[in-house]
């Protein structure tokens, strides 16, 4: 559960960066935040099960 948290907090701060790197206004950065940090949240899942897949 703890990558997944990871993983969501790492996109959501990509995707502020990435919007403020485009000149988005505060509306943008939180959508993007949202968006990477779902993205981010998804593969971290991925990431998780196969980890206990392989220890297990």
């Amino acid at each position: 559960m703890l990558v997944v948290l990871g993983m969501a907090l790492i996109g959501a701060i990509l995707g502020a960066l990435t919007a403020r790197k485009r000149n988005g206004n505060a509306a943008d950065m939180a959508q993007y935040a949202a968006g990477f940090g779902i993205a981010f949240a998804l593969a971290g899942l991925i990431v998780s099960m196969v980890l206990v897949r392989l220890v297990v």
